[in-house]
């Protein structure tokens, strides 16, 4: 597999073409933002960490039938993915009420509701990436009904999938942020972007210590040895 041209230079990824046009190669930096990247700094191996934990959850959704636009790992920084349409959706999944939503509410942080809950945001830094509803999603063109159908359907299997995986890791699923992309030969929608603490909140289930981009965001601790203690446990190794 050939790397070939920069695509696209974000934040705390990058995606280069490759010598198969529907293949892309992710490379993950050692960068960590916060506040639509008005906080900004640079951690050392943080961009490998991610890349193992996003392969971890992308595979772990494909053995249960959820599509993934993951295809494997090419190095410790990067992998291989299939080349989509990115759709400028958002969908975060809510385990418990925590951050903005607990704001939004008027609910104690950390409260657990009895259902989940799944919010939509648009996907541009040019209006905030504001909370959307599903009619709205539809009327601006970002997707269709029947699209929105299979968004929720998947995140909220995904969930299960995640959350028990992290249980049996003593971890627990806060909430997280899934993307979706089109695939160019029909259209139809699979999961895309990465899976990993910079898109989860993730807590110790006995002490409740945050393991995520928190710890970066809020000044509480050491924000590679949080996803490092995130990986060792999904891969079956001690703190």
């Amino acid at each position: 597999m050939e790397k070939r041209e920069l695509l696209f230079d974000g934040n705390e990824k990058q995606i280069f073409a490759t010598d198969q046009p529907d293949k892309v190669i992710i490379h993950y930096k050692d960068v960590t933002t916060a506040y639509g990247g008005i906080k900004r700094a640079r951690f050392k191996g943080i961009g490998c960490l991610n890349n193992k934990i996003s392969a971890i959850l992308f595979t772990e959704l494909e053995k249960a039938g959820i599509e993934t636009h993951f295809l494997g790992l090419v190095g410790e920084r990067e992998q291989l993915c299939r080349r989509i349409a990115w759709v400028d959706l958002v969908a975060v999944c809510h385990n418990r009420v925590v951050g903005s939503l607990a704001h939004r509410l008027g609910v104690e942080e950390g409260y657990t509701p009895g259902n989940t809950i799944v919010d939509l945001r648009y996907n541009t830094d040019e209006l905030g990436n504001p909370l959307i509803n599903d009619d709205q999603a539809v009327a601006i063109g970002l997707v269709s009904y029947d699209e929105l159908k299979y968004i929720y359907a998947t995140v909220h299997k995904a969930n299960e999938v995640l959350t028990e995986l992290f249980r049996k890791a003593g971890i627990s699923l806060v909430d997280f942020k899934m993307e979706f992309g089109r695939v160019p030969e029909d259209g139809h929608l699979i999961i895309s972007d990465e899976l990993s603490p910079d898109r989860c909140r993730l807590w110790d289930l006995e002490t409740g210590e945050q393991y995520d981009k928190d710890r970066f965001r809020h000044d509480l601790g050491d924000i590679y040895q949080g996803y490092e203690i995130v990986l060792n446990r999904l891969e079956g190794k001690k703190d």
